[in-house]
């Protein structure tokens, strides 16, 4: 069962901070209930408090960086830098619930803040979102993190993505101590262990 695997224990810390009787119901629609576990299982950074974290790309539809917003919004001293293209921006409801407690910078600029960054979470651009296709081709390669934008960051700079990427992320990076998302994908499975031990629980009420 999920409770016997040796990651439940991992992630049972983690329901209690996420009610659902504290979600708004502009949350519901885009929220990611699994995007919130699956980052923050990642436990590079030994804490989660005081980290700073560019979210990169498509920050208008992306379901996993609107849930990370909630998700980092229940720990202590957290900057969000928010960098995506003209249109594709964070909703203002996210930055709305979460604006109490993180610190939130926006800016289309990748290298901006990039030396004051731990963490540079890329999202794709998602084509199926627009109508037309010329707007698509304007905007897709925005963004697309090469090991020479990371050698302008702090040597522990670390480049996560919820996977899969078209090209917003360089191969040449995968091989780097950079790369975390494959781990970040492995994550994945003692989560949703976790998950459905605690969709168990619900259904217990």
């Amino acid at each position: 069962s999920p409770n016997s695997s040796p990651n439940y224990t991992k992630f049972t810390t983690f329901k209690s901070s996420f009610s659902s009787r504290e979600m708004s119901s502009n949350m519901i629609s885009s929220i990611s209930p699994k995007g919130i576990f699956l980052e923050m299982a990642v436990k590079e950074f030994g804490k989660i408090d005081g980290t700073r974290i560019a979210l990169v790309g498509d920050l208008k539809y992306g379901r996993t960086v609107h849930s990370l917003m909630y998700a980092l919004a229940k720990f202590r001293n957290v900057t969000v830098y928010l960098i995506s293209p003209k249109g594709l921006e964070m909703p203002r409801h996210i930055i709305e619930d979460t604006k109490n407690h993180l610190r939130v910078l926006e800016t289309n600029n990748l290298e901006k803040y990039l030396r004051e960054v731990d963490v540079l979470y890329a999202t794709r651009i998602q084509k199926e979102r627009f109508p037309d296709e010329v707007e698509y081709e304007k905007v897709k390669n925005s963004y697309v993190i090469t090991t020479e934008l990371l050698a302008k960051g702090k040597p522990t700079l670390r480049v996560m993505h919820p996977l899969p990427r078209v090209n917003e992320i360089s191969t040449e990076v995968d091989s780097t101590p950079a790369a975390l998302y494959f781990r970040q994908g492995a994550n994945g499975v003692p989560v949703r262990e976790a998950l459905l031990a605690m969709l168990g629980d619900v259904k217990k009420q």
